[in-house]
């Protein structure tokens, strides 16, 4: 998503990301890969809970949410909900949704 950045806001799509990271390792991510896009800090899991995306408490990667990425339609609405297992594509496939939700 961020090789699209542009197309994104061209579209008058606001990206933002989420992490369970503190807002100063999320500032060094942002900064080490020049990633345009707001990202937030969930470092207590509460909006990672309602949006579903725990892990279970034996996963190895359970400090970490599963990759999931939300297509929120102007009144608020998830549109389109997408679990993400190939990010080169994702970018790609959430610019067609959002083209078709606007017609």
């Amino acid at each position: 998503m961020r090789d699209q950045a542009q197309m994104y806001d061209d579209a008058g799509c606001t990206v933002l990301g989420i992490s369970f990271d503190t807002p100063a390792d999320n500032r060094a991510f942002v900064d080490k890969h020049d990633f345009p896009f707001r990202l937030l800090s969930d470092p207590d899991k509460t909006v990672g809970a309602l949006y579903q995306v725990l892990r279970d408490p034996g996963d190895k990667f359970a400090d970490f949410p599963q990759r999931h990425s939300y297509l929120i339609d102007p009144t608020g609405t998830i549109a389109k909900a997408y679990e993400v297992s190939d990010p080169s594509g994702h970018a790609t496939e959430v610019l067609a949704d959002l083209e078709a939700l606007e017609r």
